[in-house]
């Protein structure tokens, strides 16, 4: 044959050579079917995996470390006895004593051991029961331990035959690389499986021990060249945060709970395969199980979560839609000391947006910059609950980091208020043209004027480099939760109602009749509403929050949300893959 053009060195592997031998012989070949034949033979799966193979072997035996010799405890007492022979120095001494010590003597049994046995790799023999006609029978033999086969099986209900249904991503069965989706199986540790269920199969690999060994025929998924293989979805890394609790026991539609992998609300999901457009494969990140299990996917989770509620979840608290009503929540203060009153709603998304079902949303990980703006603190919570007291200790802890967003009114100055301090003071028509172009992420109406939060005075508190504490209805999180906000959501629960007894003793619900607020004490109707308030809020929202706080002691609450805070500007996080790309 005459010698080929200029190609891989003579370093290079035997499978690089074998996949660029066809392009090097296009030039002596003239028959086109010649041509198709070379092609099909170096292109063969089963001729790569042999060179896999003999590349692997051949990287063993030259890596292999060999022992010098594998009696290492007889020569060390050799040296000793000839050691005692010698006239008494001070390194005899020491050297004969060192020899003499237990661990030095159990070191060197040890290697002795190691040396002593071979780790070189056992093939298994052949079955004598392979008919010559079987040219494409595969036998397969895996070690067994603790963890599943990390495959699934099926049964074709017309035929009878049990294939491999799928590979799980990171199982034994995927890292052999001899067990392919399709294959037909014959045999489990010789015992036939025709007319075997999958679950009878299942019990015959469950009392394994040691080794299985199958005998499979390669199904069509696995033919053809192994320069065109099967084109798939997905490769790319991707990761989801969990927005529900799952568990396959539970299950009655996942094709295997065994292969189920189960996963609690605000897990970080690692997505090893989406080949399956019902059931993804997956890995909860930083887990310790090296093995992908089966999660149903986005669509299929949230056609099922769209059949269980067919009508909006309901709100904790009705909001009218009229302008010209708004309802008043009670707040909290300390005898003698009267707060602030919170007096306007979201207008906005007050009824469940049923589009957004929560499964699971894309993510990534994201530490914020030095010099970068800091993320928005979103504080959701239960009238009453104590917002405005962690705001308010927050802010007395660190004026200089932290920092409160100014309100918007409608209603005219008073004389000890200054424009900008306590309000922006507007015009009624103003601010209705600033609802009208979406300037709000809250208002509301109270006694013929307006009250509201802007988008513009948030931006304001996040270009001074603050942290913006910001107390807002929870439908508002879907207008904050953006690139350009990044809001780290702080949901705060109350405690019991017994615990409310003792620590709320001094509180008072702030109500209006008229032109005149009145104050009565707290009752335990108005701590059930909170509690029953925090449920839904959670129920309907938890999926959203980052942390949850509960409020028993407001000393010990700041001093935990401080340092929670902390580490969110410090440390990585994993946030909305979108809050990445700006």
């Amino acid at each position: 044959m005459p010698a080929l053009a200029t190609g891989p060195g003579p370093d290079t592997g035997l499978y690089e050579l074998l996949s660029v031998l066809p392009s090097q012989l296009q030039m002596y070949v003239k028959s086109a079917d010649d041509r198709s034949f070379l092609h099909t033979m170096f292109s063969a799966r089963s001729l790569h995996s042999l060179v896999k193979i003999h590349e692997k072997l051949q990287h063993y035996e030259e890596r292999c470390p060999a022992p010098v010799l594998d009696s290492a405890g007889a020569l060390a007492q050799g040296v000793s006895e000839e050691l005692q022979m010698k006239p008494v120095s001070a390194d005899v001494t020491e050297l004969l004593k060192l020899l003499s010590k237990p661990h030095v003597k159990s070191l060197l049994s040890v290697h002795d051991t190691v040396a002593q046995k071979s780790y070189d790799p056992q093939l298994p023999p052949l079955p004598d029961d392979i008919d010559d006609d079987e040219d494409s029978v595969k036998i397969i033999r895996l070690v067994k331990n603790k963890e599943p086969l990390g495959a699934t099986i099926k049964k074709d209900e017309k035929t009878g035959a049990i294939t491999i249904a799928r590979i799980m991503k990171g199982g034994a069965a995927d890292r052999s690389g001899l067990i392919h989706i399709g294959d037909e199986l014959k045999e489990v540790n010789g015992i036939s499986v025709d007319g075997k269920q999958p679950e009878d199969i299942i019990q015959i690999l469950s009392q394994s021990e040691a080794a299985i060994t199958f005998k499979v025929v390669p199904g069509p998924e696995t033919d053809g060249p192994a320069s065109e293989p099967k084109v798939t979805q997905q490769h790319t890394k991707m990761y989801v945060k969990a927005l529900f609790d799952y568990d396959p026991d539970e299950d009655k539609a996942i094709p295997c709970k065994e292969a189920g992998m189960a996963f609690k609300k605000g897990d970080v999901l690692r997505i090893m395969s989406q080949e399956d457009a019902t059931w993804w494969q997956a890995k909860v990140e930083g887990g310790a199980n090296p093995r992908a299990g089966l999660i149903p996917s986005k669509h299929f989770q949230e056609r099922r979560f769209a059949l269980r509620q067919p009508s909006p979840i309901a709100q904790p608290q009705k909001i009218s839609r009229k302008p010209s009503t708004l309802r008043r929540s009670f707040r909290l203060s300390k005898r003698g000391k009267k707060t602030n009153k919170s007096m306007y709603e979201c207008k906005k998304s007050e009824q469940y947006d049923t589009a957004d079902v929560p499964t699971y949303e894309e993510v990534a990980p994201y530490c914020r910059a030095p010099g970068a703006r800091y993320r928005l603190v979103a504080l959701i919570g239960p009238t009453g609950v104590g917002l405005n007291e962690l705001k308010r200790k927050l802010l007395i802890s660190d004026p200089q980091h932290f920092s409160v967003t100014i309100p918007h009114t409608s209603r005219v100055k008073r004389n000890q208020e200054s424009d900008g301090v306590e309000y922006h003071f507007i015009s009624k028509h103003l601010f209705e043209t600033d609802i009208h172009n979406n300037k709000f992420i809250e208002y509301g109406e109270y006694k013929g004027n307006y009250y509201g939060t802007s988008l513009d005075s948030i931006r304001s508190v996040i270009a001074k480099n603050k942290v913006c504490l910001l107390d807002v209805q929870p439908h508002s999180l879907k207008h904050l939760r953006t690139a350009e906000f990044k809001p780290f959501v702080v949901f705060v629960k109350p405690p019991s109602i017994q615990r409310m007894r003792e620590t709320r003793k001094n509180a008072k619900t702030i109500s209006g009749k008229g032109d005149k607020d009145t104050s009565k004490p707290l009752t335990d109707e108005d701590f059930e509403e909170m509690i029953s308030a925090a449920q839904l809020m959670e129920n309907q929202y938890g999926h959203l929050f980052d942390l949850v706080l509960v409020n028993d002691d407001l000393s010990s609450a700041s001093g935990e949300l401080k340092r929670a805070l902390r580490r969110v500007e410090m440390e990585t996080h994993w946030v909305p893959v979108s809050w990445t790309h700006s």
